[in-house]
């Protein structure tokens, strides 16, 4: 369990969270989902303790944040961040055993153990064949694999990224997305895409300005009203043939310029209730 009460923090005079609160429940995947420059990465990046918030509180299954070691924190969740390097002079078995660092002692060596965590995680990720691989010669896809493997073999209940399907092409994108919805963690997403967010995640949180405008699942969230209005274009919402809501975007009409969102957001930024 995720639970962010509060959170507020500001680069010099610029405020980038106004009082966020956040739930996330054990095993669901939560997209963060909004405008650039609304807050996403400066929230997740909260969430995993690398911004200490200048207000609110961050907890994981009850406990603060801010009271856990490096070491514990990195023990129940792992992070996948923009900046992971595909340059790292390292091959994939490597990367991937990287994730055991948190459990080992400084000058402890690797046990048979983490060399089948590791094998294991290569191998539910569909990249055990790539062990040997050097990282640096990878796809992107491939290095999300590799990662997402990272991440696993830390065995933390809480997965965090931050944009997993950039530079990706369609497929690898939603394969990708696919793997990490099946490892069952507490999942927390940055994305662009609100089409691979409505497929992929339980609920999404949509973030204007700083701001959590709306909380839900896709079908409350991903309103044509509410999303046009923010993001300043033309959507209409269809049906893909499982039922699973997509929205079509088309250019601003007449010339018109993204700006603040039409009365369908401010009305679920004042009551919680969602606009057409």
């Amino acid at each position: 369990m995720i639970r962010a009460r509060g959170l507020s923090h500001a680069y010099g005079a610029r405020r980038v969270l106004h009082d966020v609160d956040l739930d996330v429940a054990p095993g669901r995947v939560l997209g963060l989902i909004g405008p650039n420059g609304s807050g996403k990465t400066t929230l997740l990046r909260c969430l995993y303790g690398a911004i200490a918030p200048q207000a609110g509180t961050v907890q994981l299954d009850g406990q603060d944040l801010s009271h856990l070691a490096p070491r514990e924190r990195a023990r129940q969740v792992a992070v996948v961040a923009q900046d992971d390097s595909g340059e790292l002079p390292m091959t994939v078995a490597e990367v991937a055993l990287l994730g055991r660092i948190p459990h080992r002692g400084p000058l402890q060596r690797l046990h048979e153990k983490d060399l089948d965590l590791a094998a294991r995680a290569l191998e539910q990720v569909g990249a055990l064949h790539l062990a040997q691989r050097p990282v640096a010669e990878l796809s992107g896809g491939e290095r999300q694999r590799v990662l997402i493997a990272r991440a696993v073999v830390q065995q933390g209940q809480v997965l965090l990224m931050d944009e997993p399907t950039n530079h990706l092409d369609i497929g690898s994108q939603h394969a990708v997305l696919r793997i990490v919805r099946d490892l069952g963690l507490t999942t927390v997403l940055v994305l662009h895409d609100l089409n691979l967010a409505a497929r992929y995640c339980d609920e999404v949180a949509l973030l204007v300005d700083g701001r959590v405008r709306a909380h839900g699942t896709p079908d409350e969230v991903l309103r044509p009203g509410l999303v046009g209005g923010i993001y300043g274009t033309d959507a209409e919402l269809r049906r893909a043939e499982d039922g699973v809501p997509q929205l079509l975007f088309r250019g601003p009409a007449d010339g018109a310029r993204p700006g603040p969102a039409p009365g369908p957001a401010r009305r679920v930024a004042r009551s919680g209730t969602m606009g057409p």
